[in-house]
């Protein structure tokens, strides 16, 4: 695979995620206890056997350094290297415009490595997906560049890019978010959307991000610039993700934009089914991160009150005396006193929760302390006048918060 270069996408300000993102970039957020979200798709490469990945870094991109730093290091390593390249302003004083800008601002790294294709991906998903397999998709139908898709519910289209194939997998039409998305032909309630994933020849990939870079009326985007002008030459493929085969997996369906509160509140839950369709314990393909020297979760009853745990995540360095904790998730450590009853939440870890404390749907970030007797997630009116509540009625406490003290 020496002839692959990829380019994962961290840069994003997440701002829909807030107040996650107020102290860290999209990528940085921890999810599922114990990964943070770029974790996924560095997995998808590294499982892949594809390990010389630059990672482009921009807003408040510390805490995703040390992360990579920590976990990520494969120093040393002949031809294999995981490094994180921030925005240099080799181009003027300003920030990447576009994803295609990010890519052309650091095309000198493309150019010194000389791949024959180059990999761009987002860092901000949740999935498994084998990069050989769509690569071996891009050479076998001889695209200068393939897009990999899902079937997405029409109603909820609008917010990707939505594309047309002919019998062959040849994109014939592409729209990005549009207000009234194409259907599926003979599917009505479906339409067919790019999961933002790319993969190019490099030759064409250095061409076309040139071209771009010298449009002053282009967005320099992928999805609004790049991929409109390629596909009507009649070379862009489209990879159906479905059809992607992962050993001990089921059938590749599972993709979630974890891009605003409740949807990442969602994708965490959905850890949490019985059986759940995406599994953090294959064997075959695992999940690596950066895992801190901690000693085991403990749990220890109180007086009267026994620890019960149901349905849920309790990470690392955790201490849990007498309380109830259901369907939730625990970072690493995660100290919830005697009494207190979590439910349906998410707590980021490095955290206190009071005795007799009551937390329903509630994200609650890192650094927090919660008074003893403290209910949250019961009475929305009055969490909104103390914290950030969203649309699905999800509350978020901000990073560093003291509530009741």
């Amino acid at each position: 695979m020496a002839g692959v270069l990829s380019m994962i996408l961290a840069g994003g300000e997440g701002s829909r995620l807030r107040p996650l993102t107020e102290g860290r970039s999209k990528p940085a957020v921890p999810f599922g206890g114990s990964y943070r979200l770029i974790d996924f798709a560095l997995n998808n490469f590294v499982n892949a056997d594809l390990m010389r990945i630059y990672v482009l870094t921009q807003f408040k991109s510390q805490s995703l350094y040390v992360h990579l730093k920590k976990g990520w290091n494969v120093s040393g390593i002949t031809d294999r290297f995981i490094d994180v390249i921030p925005a240099q302003m080799r181009d003027g004083k300003r920030w990447y415009e576009g994803t295609a800008d990010a890519i052309y601002q650091n095309v000198r790294f493309i150019e010194l490595a000389s791949p024959d294709y180059v990999c761009i991906f987002g860092s901000d998903h949740i999935y498994k997906m084998d990069v050989r397999q769509m690569l071996d998709f891009h050479k076998q139908t001889e695209a200068h560049l393939t897009v990999s898709a899902l079937r997405m519910p029409i109603k909820e289209a609008s917010q990707f890019g939505v594309i047309e194939i002919d019998h062959d997998g040849k994109m014939i039409g592409f729209e990005e978010k549009p207000d009234k998305p194409k259907s599926i032909p003979g599917e009505p309630e479906w339409a067919l959307i790019s999961m933002g994933n790319y993969i190019f020849d490099a030759d064409v990939l250095c061409d076309e991000l040139k071209k771009d870079a010298a449009n002053e009326q282009s967005s320099h985007d992928f999805g609004k610039d790049i991929i409109p002008k390629l596909f009507p030459k009649g070379h862009v493929y489209v990879y159906d993700f479905s059809t992607n085969k992962i050993k001990g997996e089921k059938k590749a369906t599972y993709w979630r934009d974890v891009g605003t509160i409740d949807s990442y509140w969602a994708a965490n839950m959905d850890l949490l089914n019985n059986d759940p369709l995406f599994s953090l314990y294959n064997r075959s393909w695992p999940l690596h991160t950066y895992y801190p020297p901690l000693p085991p979760a403990t749990f220890v009853d109180a007086d009267e009150r026994r620890v019960k745990i149901t349905d849920s995540l309790v990470s690392g360095g955790s201490y849990i005396q007498g309380a109830t904790i259901f369907k939730s998730i625990l970072g690493y450590r995660s100290n919830i006193a005697a009494g207190s009853h979590i439910s349906e939440s998410v707590i980021l870890g490095d955290g206190k929760i009071g005795a007799g404390c009551t937390i329903k749907r509630t994200i609650i970030d890192k650094h927090v302390e919660i008074a003893p007797g403290t209910v949250i997630g019961e009475d929305l009116e009055l969490d909104r006048k103390r914290f950030y509540v969203s649309e699905g009625g999800i509350v978020v406490i901000a990073k560093g918060t003291k509530v009741g003290f």
